[in-house]
Parts: C-alpha cells; structure tokens; sequence
C-alpha cells in the first residue's frame, strides 16, 4: 500500500519531508549531491509529484536543499551543520574545543572503521591519501584531501553519527588544517612526517587492527595540535 492511500495524519508532503530530513540527516544524500528527479522520487515514494514538489519545497525553505535551473535540486552542505548546532568558530579557544572533540570521536571512529570498513570505504581512504602523497611530493598541503582523508574514516566507521558530526565541524576543521598546514611546511620534513602520520592510519584501518588506528589517530591529532598551537600564526 503506497502513502497516496495509506493515509495519516500529517499530509503526505509532511511524511515525505521527513524522511527526506532524516535521509540528508544521517548523510545518505551527500553534500551538493543532486537528489532524484520528481519523476523518481514519486515513484520511490508512491505519490504523486505536487506531493513531492511540496515536500522540495519545505526542505528547500529551510535551506536544506537549492536548486538550479534545469539541472535540479541538490543537498546544501550547511544542512547538515545546523541540524547539530555549531555555530560559527570564532577564537582561539574555540579552535582548542573542536580539536577536544576531534581527540574523542575521530580515534573511535578509525577503531570502528578498522572493524567495520568494506572495499569500498577503503578504497576511498586510499584515494584520499594518494591525493595526500601527491601534494606532499610537490612540498605543498592539500586542506580538501586532508579533510576527505579524515571523513572518509568516518564513512568506514559505517556510524552515521560519526559522518554527521564531521561533516558538520568541516569548515571548523578546515580552518585548524589550514593553518597546521602552514606551519608543517616550515620545517624541512613537516610534509613528509604528517603524510606518513595519516599513512600509518590507513594501513592500520587496511590491516583491521583496531588498537593501532585508535591509538596513531590520537597521536596525529595530539601532534597537529600541538605543532598548530606552537607555531607563530595564533
């Protein structure tokens, strides 16, 4: 039996919204990624399209979505930033909170990803790292593949929670690998050192040893810290 005669309570654009909500909530739609056409989504959930154009709508209202003409409609990253209440990061002290959390979630999460990943959440940490390899070759630091390398643990760790909570502290984060970033290329072998940090991370996840990639995801980001905070840019 399809929503269109399973009536309830709430409208059938409401029921729709909020499956779609949870959907983008839990990061089974990705960031700028382009939801399915109104033709697929109606037939995905058994209404009609007005149904579905009302329910884009609401989503597209509280700025969870945007749409582009003749193209169609995508996820807004910030989406899934508001839903967990950060707010913009403004100080010092606020960059010291996210490296906190970071300390907490981001080694639990490469334990689990050492248990839980499959082919595919581990080829996506290899191609972040290969794209880590490449930019430390060419004595630079890459901010996007830093950050890709790190959610795609998260991903592997196959906890939504875990995704969400990255992908919601993105440009938080991308602000202390800005500046870490900096600071590692003033030393003759920052560059190399951190990229065989993250290397270190990934074969331990390859290898599914929980205990190493818990304890070397902690010591990267003890030691980004540390080498971010001693630097001259804060």
């Amino acid at each position: 039996m399809g929503l269109e005669t399973g009536t309830a309570r709430k409208g059938l654009a409401d029921i729709v919204f909020e499956r779609m909500l949870r959907a983008i909530k839990s990061g089974a739609y990705k960031p700028d990624e382009r939801l399915p056409t109104e033709h697929d989504l109606a037939a995905e959930f058994e209404v009609s399209r007005p149904v579905i154009r009302e329910a884009l709508k609401r989503l597209r209202d509280q700025s969870l979505i945007y749409s582009r003409r003749g193209a169609g409609s995508f996820v807004r990253s910030v989406g899934l930033r508001n839903p967990l209440g950060f707010g913009q990061l403004e100080n010092v002290a606020d960059l010291l909170n996210c490296y906190e959390f970071r300390l907490t979630m981001e080694p639990a999460a490469a334990a689990a990803a050492a248990a839980r990943h499959d082919a595919d959440s581990l080829k996506a940490i290899r191609q972040a790292l290969e794209l880590l390899r490449d930019a430390t070759n060419r004595q630079s630091h890459r901010e996007d593949a830093d950050f890709q390398f790190h959610l795609a643990i998260a991903r592997a760790a196959q906890n939504n929670y875990f995704t969400t909570a990255m992908e919601a502290l993105k440009d938080h984060i991308a602000v202390g690998m800005k500046f870490h970033g900096a600071s590692i290329k003033r030393e003759a072998s920052g560059l190399s050192r951190v990229f065989g940090e993250h290397e270190a991370i990934a074969t331990a996840i390859g290898n599914s040893n929980e205990d190493d990639a818990r304890r070397l995801m902690f010591e990267h980001l003890k030691g980004s810290r540390e080498r971010l905070f001693q630097s001259s840019h804060l």
